[in-house]
This record gives C-alpha cells, structure tokens and sequence, in this order.
C-alpha cells in the first residue's frame, strides 16, 4: 500500500511538472503594444539625431580638408605662370575646333577645370574622407543605435520573445525584399541582410559632390585668355617680321613681359579663386548634408522614415503580416536609385 501511494504521489507530481511546460505565454495587450511602438519611434528619432551628430561633424572635416587641398594645392596649380600658358594653348586649340559656337570654348575648359579638380583635390581628400563613406557610416550607426534599443524595450516591457519577433518581423524596412526590423536589428553584422547591403552598395555609388563655381573660374579665364589671344599674335608677326634673329628675342622678350605682368596680377586672381571655389563649395556642402535623398543622411533618413511610416499606418494591436503591412503603407513601390553621375 505505501509503495502504491509513493508511486500515485510520483505521477501527480510528474504531471503537474509536464502542465508546467505546456504553459501558454501571456497574450500582450494592445495598450501595451501601443506603448512599445511609441517606445520604438523614440528609440528610432534618438538614433536618427545622433547619427546626424556624427554625419555634420565628419562632413565638416571633409570641408576642411578640401579646403586645405583647394588652397596648397590647386589654387597655386592654377595660377601659376606655366599652367595659364598651358591653358592659354588649350583655349586656341578649342577656339579653333569649335566652328561657329562661341561658347563651346568655356565649355570645354569648365570640363578640363572640374578633371583637375577632382584628381588634385577631391580624389586625395576621398583616401581620407569623403561623403559617401559618411553616408554608409552614419547608416551603420544608426542601425547599431536602433539595435541597442530594441532589445532595452524588450526587456523593459518584459515582452515575450516570440510574440516580439513578431512584432518586429511585421514592420518592413526594406523593401521590396521586405527585410523587417527582426532581420536588422538581430543579425549580426546587418550587412547579411541582402536589402541592408544592397542600400550601402547605393550609398556608396552615389553621385559625387563637387562645386560647380569652376564654370565661373572657366568663363572668366577663357574671357581673359581669348584677349591675350590677339595681343599675342601681333607679337608673333612683329617678330617674324624682324627677322631670324631679333624675332626669338622679341618673342623671348613678350614672354617675360607676360610673366611680370602675371606676378603682378596674381594676388587679386588668387584671391578671386579662392572666393568663387569657396561660395560654390558651400553650397555643395549644404547640398550633400540636407538632401534628404542624396546626401549623407539618406540610408539614415529610410529607414527612419520607413519604420515611422509604418508604425504610424497600422495599430500595433492589430499586427498584420509583412507583406499586407506593405501593400497598406505603399511600400511595396520601387525605391529611387542614387544617381551614379560624375561631374
């Protein structure tokens, strides 16, 4: 009898256990999934904010440093003796070719002028520094923000972890992949994700910025140089007119005449460049940090906008699968590609 009533008091004990296991997780209430999502876009214009902190401070250093590459480097380039003779046969050559359009000259020099500037300024800058990089790191950092946070809210609400990732799974980010914010927030590196590493791939093959003042530095020097043009070739006459002796010094003696004449006028054209390079390229660097859709806060600003969009379409009570929270929220529509020009 007492080995029959250890063994009843076994399988009570045994059952209870097993109806322990098979516990149902308490079901969230809506108020409390409402109280998540606000917790989320919170979470979210935190992240955002700071990762606009760390894109203005490193685009500031990038303006520095094309500064500082613009005043060293190109701007004596520029004006130097040598480089406006050279760009003084370029003219002829293009005022030759040209036919009948009289702006094709300019043209043609703003191109050769934007080509130097990028080798000698823009692309020694970009080993260090430049915006599309910031672009993908500031991307980066707001999703290892995000990520951080999103587990906090968890924990803070004492959410259940599936019916969490659920949650998370239902509000698309990326699409039309529909990458959700589970699939971002919880693989480790994010890049595994194909549409997080397909948007850096974007970001990184964005347009370039570079100012646009040079086509005021080239119609100003083609101007300049179409007059030197005539001038010069009364020289050229007078000295094959003197024969083959005296013509080599006259033609000698012009060019130092030009030169001394070019030391002189130097400081007012230096000064002249570095003014209209700095106009426009504070506008090409006000351009680069407050386009939304361009500039250094773009990957940024999708999926912040796409995770407010779609917290803000559907009530977080009612969760619906990825794919109808999409068709809802029209985010199922291609994204625009980042242009991939050069100037």
């Amino acid at each position: 009898m007492i080995l029959r009533a250890l063994v009843v008091v076994l399988f009570l004990l045994l059952s209870a256990c097993a109806g322990r296991g098979t516990l149902v997780e308490p079901v969230v209430s809506p108020v409390t999934w409402q109280q998540v999502d606000a917790a989320l876009l919170a979470a979210s214009d935190d992240a955002r904010e700071q990762a606009r902190v760390y894109a203005r401070g490193s685009l500031d250093h990038w303006r520095t440093r094309v500064y500082q590459q613009t005043d060293e480097v190109f701007v004596p380039w520029f004006n130097s003796y040598w480089t406006q003779e050279w760009l003084s046969m370029r003219v002829s050559w293009y005022t030759l070719s040209s036919g009948h359009d009289p702006a094709q000259p300019g043209q043609r020099l703003e191109a050769y002028l934007q080509e130097q500037y990028h080798d000698r300024v823009l692309a020694p800058v970009a080993v260090e520094v430049e915006p599309n990089a910031i672009a993908v790191d500031a991307t980066d950092f707001y999703v290892q923000l995000l990520s951080g946070q999103v587990t906090a809210i968890g924990e803070q609400y004492r959410l259940p972890k599936a019916q969490y990732a659920q949650h998370l799974g239902a509000i698309v980010l990326l699409p039309p992949a529909n990458a959700s914010l589970h699939e971002l927030t919880h693989t480790q590196p994010p890049t595994k994700v194909r549409a997080y590493a397909a948007l850096l791939q974007r970001l990184r093959a964005g347009a370039e910025a570079s100012p646009q003042g040079l086509g005021n530095v080239a119609k100003a020097t083609n101007s300049k140089l179409q007059a030197q043009m005539s001038t010069r070739g009364a020289g050229s006459v007078a000295a094959a007119v003197a024969g083959k002796i005296a013509g080599p010094l006259i033609s000698l003696g012009m060019a130092g005449i030009r030169a001394i004449a070019h030391a002189g006028e130097r400081p007012d054209t230096e000064a002249q460049l570095r003014h209209d390079l700095g106009i426009a390229f504070d506008q090409a660097w006000l351009k680069v940090l407050n386009d939304p859709q361009g500039g250094v806060m773009a990957g940024v600003n999708q999926l912040a906008d796409g995770l407010q969009a779609q917290l803000a379409a559907v009530s977080a009570a009612q969760p619906l699968d990825k794919h109808a929270r999409a068709r809802r929220t029209g985010f199922l529509a291609p994204w625009p590609a980042f242009a991939t020009n050069r100037n």
